[in-house]
């Protein structure tokens, strides 16, 4: 074999060796760039923001959410008078409270500071929307917040939130209809986490030293039940952002 077929069979093994490592890591490397080897393109950001809005639009979101929230409810209803302190821990955004006004205001763009005061026009500052205490509750994860604390189900909310927005989250969450929560976790000013997972599980372990059984979970994000600490966790659909 000629020392130029050599080289070209070297190159051919070496490519079919790295994109087979490659397929084994799936859509892991879905955004890296190797020189001499084609990459499948992630999806077009405008075309995943129409299908985000029509997928709200169309009811499909409301759906989804609700028939997660009906499992949830059906999983309440059956453990709640089998332990001693049944507790439920509940996400607020997009899980409690929703804040599609400013989300399809920002085009789903995260703006955190600035003023939120021409909607349903965008720019809308995420701190000043929530500060204004005008979101809005969902109706089914309010009916299972009622139907929990009928059952004599502990109810406590942890949120990503900061502790400087304490009493607007609050506020909000009363004129929402939620009442007589048990507590409301928000995160100390200036602390970091790799995960919001890493905070939101160290939270849960607190109320089970409590004396709680943490029987459900409820959040939007994977990383509102990463970490365990709840029989059963419940995710609802977010298709609007990540947090990680």
């Amino acid at each position: 074999m000629s020392e130029n077929v050599m080289s070209l069979h070297r190159k051919d093994t070496g490519r079919k060796q790295v994109l087979g490592r490659l397929r084994c890591l799936g859509p892991l490397l879905m955004t890296v760039a190797l020189p001499g080897y084609a990459l499948a393109a992630p999806v077009n950001v405008g075309d995943a923001a129409l299908n985000a809005t029509r997928y709200h639009d169309s009811g499909a979101y409301e759906r989804d959410f609700n028939s997660v929230l009906q499992d949830a409810e059906d999983w309440i209803r059956l453990r709640s008078s089998h332990v001693v302190k049944p507790a439920v821990i509940l996400d607020i955004d997009e899980t409690s409270l929703s804040n599609w006004p400013e989300i399809a205001a920002n085009q789903f763009a995260y703006f955190r500071e600035g003023q939120c005061a021409s909607l349903p026009k965008g720019p809308c500052g995420v701190e000043a929307w929530e500060q204004s205490a005008r979101a809005e509750a969902f109706p089914e994860t309010l009916s299972l917040y009622n139907m929990a604390q009928q059952h004599g189900v502990s109810l406590f909310f942890v949120t990503g939130r900061y502790e400087r927005e304490r009493n607007d989250t609050a506020r909000n969450l009363e004129s929402a209809g939620y009442h007589g929560w048990v507590k409301l976790v928000l995160r100390p000013e200036g602390s970091h986490t790799p995960s919001a997972s890493d905070y939101k599980s160290a939270e849960r372990a607190r109320i089970e030293q409590e004396g709680y059984h943490i029987i459900a979970n409820i959040g939007d994000q994977p990383s509102d039940l990463a970490g365990g600490h709840a029989e059963r966790g419940f995710l609802l659909p977010n298709p609007f952002y990540r947090v990680p």
